[in-house]
Order: C-alpha cells, then sequence, then structure tokens
C-alpha cells in the first residue's frame, strides 16, 4: 500500500524521519524549530516536507530554543525543537530549565553520531545522553535508523509516548537523542526503503495515532469497547490499597463487556477469584498450543496497568497487532510491546462507569471459559498426582495451604514463572509481591523482610542464587519484627536458563550461565541466627505451611534438580495443550 505523499522513502533515514515527522503531525504537533547543522539533515527534511507542519529554521541555538518555548508556552501544544550533534544542544540548556519549571511543552530532538563515532575523537561529536539531567520529563535515546517494520512501529509508540509526556503527569519538555549513520541526504539506495515502505499497510500503522490529549481532557472511555468484538481484558501486577475493590471493579468492567479477563498471579483477581466468573488463569498453557491461540487471537485488548509475566502471553498480544488501550495512571511508557497502543490515563472504576451493560457473555468469552476449564482440569490432576520433587509443585501447594490473606513475596526468575504457571485461583485473599520493576533478583531477601516487617506472618519464595546474592539481608533479624519463612527452591544454580536456546552449549553453559553452587544453607543460616529445615516430602511440606511460624525467620528448603525440572515442565506443557 502506497505511503503518504510526502513521505520519503529514498534511504533508511528519509524513511524513518519521514514516519516520525508523520506521527508528531498525528499527535497534533503542528511547528518544528530547527536550528541548521548536518548531522540533523533527516530530521530538517522531514519536517521541511511536511505539509501540516510548520517547520522555521533559527541559526542561533538558545534563541532557537526560547523561540519554540514561546510557541509551545502560547499554543498549549509540544513544539518541536531540533538541533545538530555536538555543543548546540548545550545552548537549549536555559530553555529547557525555563520550560520544566513553567511547565511548557517542549520536545527537544538532538541529532547524534553512532555508537561507534562516539568517544574516539570523531568530529563535533560529544556525550549527549541524559544532557539535561533531572530538567525533562522524559529521555530516550532512539535506535539508529534500520529497515525494519518491527523498528518503524517502535519509533511510532515511542514518539507517541513522548508527546504524551510533555503533557501529562505535569506539562513539561522531552529530551529525544537521535543518531544518524550516513547517509544523511535523501540519496536514493536503489529502492530498499522503497521496498519497505510498499509492504507496510500504513492506514492501519498509523490508525492508532491521534492527537494527544492534557490531563484536564481525559477521554470519558476509550472507542469501540463493545461486547460484540472478541475483546479481552489483560490485568497485570498491581498492588492495591483496597484489592477486594479493584477486584470488584474489574468484574464489573468483565460483566458489562461480556469479556474474558486474563489476570496475572499479581494481580489481585486471582486472589478474589469467585468475585470475577470470566477469569482466565490458564492463558500460558493455552496459548502455547499454536492452533488455540491463533483461534483466541483478539480484535481489541484493554490492558490494566500492565503486561503480565507471560512471555507467551505477550507474544500472542504482538503477533495479533490488534488495537491496545492500556488504562494506567502512570506517566511513563509500560508497553514494551510498541503495539498499537494508546495510553488511557483513567481508573477502571470510571470506565465502568461509562459502559453500557451487555446482555452477558458473548460467544468468544465462553471458548476461553471452556479451554479455561480444560487447562486447569489438566494442569491440577497432573500436579495433584505428583510424587517427584518438581518446583513448580511449590507454588501449586502454597496457594492451597498457606494461610488466607498471607503476604507472599515471590522472587524473580523461575519462582515468579511458576507462581505464574501453577498457582489456581482461588478467594483466599492473598497478597502477593515481586520486584517486576526491573525483574532483577537483587535484594530479593531484604525486600520480603521489609514487607514482613512489623505485620503478620509472610512468605518468600525464592531460588538459591537470589537468596545468595542477597545474603547481608539475613543482616536485619535482630531488628526485624515479625515472621517470615523462605520456602528455599535449592536446584544448585540458575534453573531458569536451562530453558533458554543457550542451554545447549555446553561449556560454557554450566560455569557461566547456570553458575552452579555449593551452598550449605543449613550451616548459613546457622550463622546469621535463622532457623533452617529441609524438606523430607511433599506431606512434610504441607504440614510446614499450613501453620507459620508467629515469629523470627525461618529457611524451609527444597533441593530440586534443574534440569529434570526442565523436562517436567516441558512434559506438563505437551500434556496439557494436548487435552485443550
Amino acid at each position: 500500500m502506497n505511503p503518504p505523499d510526502h513521505l520519503d522513502a529514498s534511504n533508511v533515514n528519509s524513511l524513518w524521519c519521514g514516519v516520525l515527522a508523520e506521527t508528531l503531525a498525528r499527535c497534533g504537533v503542528s511547528h518544528a524549530v530547527i536550528a541548521p547543522g548536518s548531522r540533523s539533515t533527516p530530521l530538517a527534511f522531514a519536517f521541511a516536507r511536511h505539509p501540516g507542519i510548520e517547520a522555521i529554521s533559527v541559526l542561533d541555538e538558545r534563541s532557537a530554543a526560547f523561540f519554540a518555548l514561546g510557541l509551545a508556552r502560547r499554543n498549549g501544544r509540544p513544539t518541536v525543537l531540533v538541533c545538530t550533534s555536538g555543543t548546540a544542544a548545550a545552548n537549549f540548556f536555559p530553555a529547557v530549565i525555563e520550560a520544566q519549571e513553567s511547565g511548557a511543552p517542549l520536545l527537544v530532538i538532538t541529532a547524534d553520531r553512532p555508537p561507534e563515532m562516539r568517544a574516539c575523537a570523531s568530529g563535533q561529536t560529544i556525550d549527549q545522553q541524559k544532557l539535561f539531567g533531572g530538567h525533562v520529563n522524559f529521555y530516550h535515546e532512539l535506535a539508529v535508523p534500520k529497515l525494519s517494520e518491527k523498528l518503524l512501529r517502535y519509533l511510532r509508540q515511542t514518539l507517541l509516548h513522548a508527546v504524551e509526556r510533555t503533557l501529562q503527569g505535569g506539562s513539561g519538555p522531552v529530551h529525544l537523542n537521535a543518531p544518524f549513520r550516513d547517509p544523511l541526504a535523501p540519496l536514493p539506495d536503489g529502492g530498499a526503503a522503497e521496498k519497505l515502505a510498499a509492504a507496510i499497510d500504513w492506514p492501519r500503522f498509523f490508525a492508532q495515532v491521534g492527537s494527544v490529549t492534557g490531563p484536564g481532557n481525559v477521554l470519558a472511555a476509550p472507542p469501540r469497547l463493545v461486547p460484540e468484538v472478541h475483546g479481552v481484558i489483560i490485568a497485570g501486577p498491581e498492588q492495591r490499597a483496597d484489592p477486594e475493590a479493584y477486584a470488584r471493579t474489574v468484574a464489573l468492567l468483565a460483566l458489562k463487556l461480556g469479556w474474558p479477563v486474563l489476570a496475572d498471579t499479581l494481580s489481585p483477581l486471582r486472589h478474589h477469584a469467585g468475585l470475577n466468573p470470566n477469569l482466565v488463569t490458564t492463558y500460558d498453557m493455552i496459548l502455547r498450543h499454536p492452533a488455540t491461540a491463533e483461534r483466541l487471537s483478539p480484535e481489541i485488548v484493554l490492558c490494566l496497568g500492565g503486561w503480565p509475566t507471560s512471555k507467551v502471553l505477550r507474544r500472542w498480544v504482538e503477533e495479533a497487532d490488534a488495537p491496545v488501550w492500556l488504562l494506567t495512571d502512570r506517566p511513563d511508557n509500560r508497553d514494551a510491546l510498541h503495539g498499537r497502543t494508546r495510553h488511557c490515563p483513567l481508573s477502571p472504576a470510571l470506565l465502568a462507569e461509562h459502559l453500557p451493560a451487555t446482555d452477558g457473555p458473548n460467544g468468544y468469552q465462553q471458548l476461553w471459559a471452556s479451554f479455561e476449564r480444560k487447562a486447569r482440569a489438566g494442569i491440577d490432576g497432573r500436579l495433584g498426582a505428583m510424587t517427584e520433587m518438581f518446583e513448580g509443585r511449590a507454588a501449586w501447594l502454597l496457594a492451597q495451604h498457606l494461610p488466607a490473606e498471607t503476604p507472599v513475596f515471590v522472587a524473580n526468575s523461575m519462582p515468579a514463572r511458576d507462581v505464574e504457571f501453577y498457582w489456581p485461583p482461588g478467594d483466599r485473599r492473598f497478597a502477593l509481591f515481586c520486584n517486576r520493576g526491573a525483574n532483577g533478583i537483587d535484594g530479593t531477601l531484604s525486600t520480603a523482610l521489609g514487607v514482613a516487617h512489623g505485620g503478620q506472618a509472610a512468605v518468600l519464595l525464592t531460588g538459591d542464587l537470589a537468596l545468595l546474592h542477597d545474603t547481608n539481608g539475613f543482616l536485619i533479624r535482630p531488628k526485624f519484627r515479625g515472621s517470615l519463612t523462605i520456602v528455599l527452591i535449592n536446584n544448585r544454580g540458575g534453573g531458569i536458563f536451562e530453558h533458554l536456546p543457550v542451554s545447549q552449549f555446553d561449556p560454557p553453559f554450566e560455569e557461566f550461565m547456570a553458575t552452579p553452587q555449593e551452598a550449605d544453607f543449613a550451616k548459613l543460616c546457622a550463622a546469621y541466627g535463622v532457623g533452617h529445615v529441609s524438606v523430607d516430602d511433599w506431606a512434610h511440606f504441607t504440614t510446614l505451611i499450613s501453620d507459620l511460624p508467629t515469629a523470627g525467620v525461618w529457611v524451609v528448603e527444597l533441593r530440586t534438580d534443574r534440569k529434570k525440572d526442565v523436562k517436567t515442565r516441558e512434559r506438563l506443557f505437551t500434556e496439557v495443550a494436548a487435552v485443550l
């Protein structure tokens, strides 16, 4: 399908910057102030040629910046400010500070050398990373342009987010650093860029991009949220002051729309399951079956808060390429999928209030419910009959035998995934926590102690490496008030890496990725004055977690075989897929 007439596809830089200018114009940008220079050539050409943007050239960068600031203040809309690489951007600093202090929406784009031309005495090159420090609402370095539709989608979504950040959550400046390789001029590349441009469905590509509103003009409700479409509600990790009220709100949303609710284990929904008959918890298993995943492909997605842990679910959403409405009150970009996504800063309660009621679940929701019943029966039946010391069974048993309302902190890597795979829905009102911000294992023990301090008896589910990485957290024990039971899955290394393609390459896999350890946890616990018990079998484990200690720190150690557990997971995935 032909691109817009003003979209130049002479080469990769021309196409990249043409998409950039078109996206910004559709977001409501109408002015671009450009200080002259060489490295910014692709940007200058794209803005100068776009019929919906007034491009204004100003020689002095300091004057250009304050001029753009004046435009932004008058129009109340983001004004683009462009310069070349080197010290040019430093001259923008006073105006950027003023924009931050006065709340003016300024979108600063600084052209730059590509990474290989930095820190090597290349001309007109300085370190432009986070040049304006904390004086901007958002900073991001764009990728070096490449002929890839996937990267063009990334560019589109990053620009949409950048414009949102100039207006929402407090108006102010945003800085995008834009590296370019030669050729900078629109010299033809032999048709490679034109071939890609001709293959893209441009109306669909730009369909979700529209004028961005400020905080005072939030949409009453996203369009096309109607029962007739194959829509799905995806509930990501949430920490709510009133989890039951949140669960009731999402249940009302699901009831009015007649849509299924795919809920992450770190969402309160799984632990107040009786409130929502549309709940789906086995989506990771269900979507591993290619024919089933294709059959369930959604026409629209309503995502609450952010994406769940499951990579299988994320890939399914990405491949569907359906319009996504992301409900979150956070101002930062929460969509790593770079889909056709619009950020919608309104609460689920307000959305539910504006939606009319439907007659009941549609066929799409009923199809999901059928798969959920089959998959849940398959998982529960197999784990219930299992006697081997499979680490995934620990998460399944915790959900059934922990005292109601127990706070549970889940370590990253395999524990977080096993909870996602196997933790069944229920009404025991557990509060689950996890450091899913950066998804690292550092600070696991210390964070769990903080969650448990001064409250009811809590549990930490962790692997051995995550615990060893933070053993200094045990030094908190003398000052700790409360009870923390640490369910330690000791598989002598990094079990998550056994699921990756790199596991086929040993050596050096075992030493450098699996990182086996031989720590004696009983002696380690004794050194810190921490209780320790080794689990004999599943009956012993069930007894230990059913009646938690009232005070102190305790380690309940389960020894497993990570290589054997990989095969067990694969077998479970295959067997459950077979019953769908």
